[in-house]
């Protein structure tokens, strides 16, 4: 070969590996966190046990998508009560702090099948009750969190929806305790070794509401700096008031990733790794998420979610995915997720376009 055409050869290679290089930076990334919240047939209380048979005939659409395989790889079942998980309380609805429909069968029902399950500590009908129970004893209601996921071998969700004065400190000590139990495992939990080992929070949609929360959780729990004794594994920025349009939707979550440095104290911008998207499933009546992807917002957006850069150097590109709420009864004014009304075509859909991955991967970091 001439030193010409091995000059040529050697740049075309180079050029092939470059331009390999490009399309795989582009490249999208992919869907791993794709779940569903859960409030039971009951409207998130969850205060009766479930008969399984009877569960699966409402709920088998989450399990099987038509094709065999799951429509979301991981189910948040919603709510535990904070003040009732502090005392252990056992009472007509609730067992030593845990909702009785929140059975070891039901955990059962959807890791069998792949699909991981936590557990949410809240919601906004409880923001009191997490009050009261930061108040009186955070590091032990931490330690209470950390031994039912791991009884029943679920992650746990804090759902704490104080918006004017969130008691930040007990926060945090009740995350120091989970921790001390469970510990951040960015090799072993992020493959899914211990599910125990899952611990998130709930965001607003944007950074708009929940301020000071949002503040603490950004700038302290969900960086790659974070102290392993305090450190989240990602957040999930929940529903506004109603369904957003596209725009609106893409908006909120942009927030999240710039952040408010015209706040003060400002408010850092988040990964995109670091943080869910979430969009309703139905409303008072049967809406596209649920049943006609094509048109619907997880479709509308995924462009956005598994592209959008983040703010800072080091920080990869995309969301880490979606959350959906919510399925079964979700409450008095919407419809439920159980026949006629299942949600294949929508969510079942989603979960096939974006090749969503069950059992959920390891999660990018960072």
């Amino acid at each position: 070969m001439s030193m010409r055409s091995l000059v040529f050869a050697l740049l075309g290679a180079w050029l092939s590996v470059f331009a390999s290089d490009v399309r795989a930076a582009d490249a999208p990334q992919s869907v791993d966190v794709y779940g569903a919240w859960h409030c039971g047939n009951d409207y998130c209380t969850w205060s009766t046990v479930r008969d399984v048979a009877e569960f699966d005939q409402k709920n088998h659409w989450l399990i099987d998508r038509g094709n065999g395989s799951p429509s979301v790889n991981l189910v948040v079942l919603a709510f535990v009560h904070p003040l009732k998980l502090l005392d252990q309380t056992t009472d007509a609805s609730t067992l030593n702090g845990v909702p009785r429909g929140m059975t070891q069968a039901v955990v059962d029902y959807f890791k069998s099948r792949g699909v991981r399950v936590m557990l949410s500590i809240g919601g906004i009908t409880y923001t009191k009750a997490w009050n009261q129970a930061l108040s009186q004893d955070a590091a032990k209601l931490g330690r209470n969190a950390a031994l039912v996921a791991k009884t029943l071998g679920v992650g746990i969700e804090i759902d704490y929806e104080e918006n004017r004065s969130p008691n930040l400190a007990g926060l945090e000590e009740f995350i120091r305790a989970y921790r001390l139990v469970h510990p951040y495992d960015d090799t072993g939990d992020a493959t899914g070794e211990n599910h125990a080992a899952r611990l998130t929070i709930d965001l607003a949609a944007g950074d708009r509401w929940l301020i000071a929360i949002t503040r603490k959780a950004t700038a302290d729990w969900l960086r790659d700096t974070s102290d392993d004794a305090l450190r989240l594994d990602y957040a999930n920025a929940m529903v506004p008031a109603r369904q957003p349009s596209t725009r609106d939707a893409i908006a909120n979550w942009q927030e999240h990733v710039d952040g408010k440095p015209q706040y003060a104290p400002p408010i850092p911008p988040l990964a995109p790794a670091k943080f869910t998207g979430s969009v309703y499933l139905v409303g008072s009546k049967v809406i596209p998420e649920c049943n006609k992807f094509a048109t619907s917002l997880q479709s509308s957006t995924s462009s956005f979610v598994r592209s959008v850069r983040g703010a800072e150097a080091g920080m990869t590109e995309g969301m880490l995915g979606y959350m959906f709420w919510a399925a079964e009864c979700s409450g008095t004014r919407n419809v439920c997720t159980t026949p006629p009304n299942t949600c294949e075509g929508g969510v079942g859909k989603g979960a096939t376009t974006f090749d969503v991955p069950i059992p959920m991967p390891a999660l990018r970091q960072y």
